[in-house]
Parts: structure tokens; sequence; C-alpha cells
């Protein structure tokens, strides 16, 4: 009636064992604040920019129709395009140029207050050495006195011993 036991060895632990790998499924957010911003992506993002490529794109098929036509000036349109590239370069320029003149006056204005207080600074790091080099000595001055009491009785033993 009793089946009989199996005696398990004691390497048991090394014989084969199937291991499932999970299969992790990330939650979908469903919230009102995803949806949204998915409403807002498409909206603010991939829109205007479809619609800013859509428009570039135009003009270009513009100029090439007017330019290699009948009649087209390729001489102004030449000039037309070193203009579009000039200006945002004069613009930007212009923003450095001013960035600078803002840096020459502050940079102005804090040198004449600076020396004053680099005196004050330089006070507080010479405190601050005075406090660093006693401190130092300090934490060295046990071991040289062991070092100093360890040389004499060296000495003095020594002495005698020769």
């Amino acid at each position: 009636p009793d089946a009989p036991r199996r005696i398990k060895p004691p390497w048991g632990f090394l014989i084969h064992a199937k291991i499932r790998p999970m299969k992790p499924r990330l939650p979908q957010p469903t919230h009102y604040s995803y949806e949204m911003h998915r409403r807002q992506v498409l909206g603010q993002i991939i829109f205007p920019v479809v619609f800013a490529a859509l428009v570039v794109i135009g003009l270009i098929v513009l100029i090439n129709l007017s330019t290699f036509n009948q009649g087209g000036d390729v001489g102004r349109w030449a000039a037309i395009s070193t203009m579009w590239i000039v200006i945002p370069l004069m613009i930007a320029g212009l923003l450095i140029l001013v960035i600078l003149i803002g840096l020459i006056y502050l940079l102005a204005r804090a040198l004449s207050g600076l020396p004053h207080y680099t005196g004050v600074a330089q006070d507080y790091v010479f405190k601050a050495r005075g406090y660093i080099l006693r401190g130092a000595n300090l934490a060295v001055k046990p071991i040289l006195v062991v070092e100093g009491f360890l040389d004499n009785f060296r000495a003095f033993f020594g002495r005698i011993t020769s």
C-alpha cells in the first residue's frame, strides 16, 4: 500500500532544474495626464514641424519654378539667398557683441570693488594657514616625542655597548 520512498542523494541540488523566464508586461498608462500629453505632442510638436517642413519644401519648389523657367533671373535669386544666409549670422554676431559688452561692463564694475574684498579674503586665508599649521604640528608632536625618546635610548645604550 505505501509507495517506496525515493532517497535523495546529497548532490541532489546538482540535478537539472527548469527555470522559466519571466515575461514582464509593463503597465500602459491610461490616466488623463498621459492622454493629454499625447494630444499635446501631436498638436504642439509634430504638427508644427510637419507644417514648417511643408512650407520650406513649397518655397523650394516655388523658387525653382520662378528661377529656372523662362525669364528667371538667377543673379537676383543668388543675392536673395546670400541675404538669407547672412542675416542670421549678423543677428548672432550682434547678440555675441551685446553679451561681450555686458561682460566688459560687469568686469569693470567688479574690479572697482574687488581689491577690498580680496584683501579681506587674503587675511582669512592667512589666519586659516596658522590654524592648519598648528593642527598639523599637534598631530605630529606625539610621534616626534616618541621618536626622540627612542633615539636617546638608542644613543645611551649604544655608548654602553661600544
